[in-house]
């Protein structure tokens, strides 16, 4: 009997290419405006910083809003800006990307589907992402969001599957993940004894070795699935 339905943000229930896009573009502009010495710093130097701090610090890999509020912090300061004053900027300029990264274009179907499935289910989030459902008008919905900077490790890594399952007391037989990623949301899941739904907007083909439980092009597939397997 499945007990719990957890989901995957990102290029699951939207689009994100283009809100990163724009977040990127309107940091930028932010950066141009309050810190002009920074220039327009090429995305290779910003690259080799990240490099820099990740391998100093493998633990940002699942950190990634601290590890982009240091990678800013270190390219304030090569620019000349004193310690203080680019923590300062840092600080700010990743509250603007941020709260561009979350204007969000939700797609159609998923308020109706979620306030279907959770008259029935629990229903939780698991991303390796820095969206926040709060943000996003769609706590409501879930019991629980659980990133990879709150588990300290992301998908396809167990552990923020098995936080779900002792988060609402349910066994992983009872559980079900919905993702659009075949490595962190479908073998992670499976490996962590989820099932694992496939989320596959544009049809493309499954390359991986393991197939996914079950695959849908449209989040309304899901509550006549779910019910089926119950």
């Amino acid at each position: 009997m499945i007990k719990l339905v957890t989901f995957d943000l990102d290029d699951t229930l939207w689009d994100t290419a283009p809100v990163i896009i724009t977040a990127e573009a309107v940091l930028r502009e932010w950066l141009a405006e309050h810190a002009p010495n920074l220039g327009p710093v090429p995305v290779e130097q910003l690259w080799a910083i990240r490099t820099r701090l990740v391998e100093a610090d493998p633990s940002f890999k699942h950190r990634i809003s601290a590890l982009r509020r240091h990678v800013l912090f270190h390219a304030l300061q090569d620019a000349g800006y004193a310690h203080d004053q680019a923590n300062d900027l840092a600080e700010k300029s990743f509250e603007v990307f941020l709260h561009a990264r979350h204007q969000i274009e939700i797609y159609p179907d998923v308020q109706p589907t979620l306030e279907i499935l959770a008259k029935t289910y629990t229903l939780g989030v698991l991303t390796n992402g820095n969206a926040d459902v709060r943000r996003l008008g769609l706590a409501d919905y879930f019991a629980f969001a659980l990133s990879a900077e709150d588990v300290g490790i992301g998908k396809p890594d167990p552990a923020p599957f098995v936080e779900a399952l002792k988060r609402v007391n349910v066994d992983a037989g009872s559980a079900v993940h919905v993702g659009d990623h075949p490595g962190d949301d479908i073998a992670g899941a499976q490996q962590a004894g989820f099932r694992a739904i496939w989320f596959n907007p544009t049809g493309k083909p499954w390359e991986a070795d393991k197939r996914p439980d079950a695959q849908i092009q449209s989040l309304t597939e899901l509550p006549g699935l779910l019910k089926g397997w119950n």
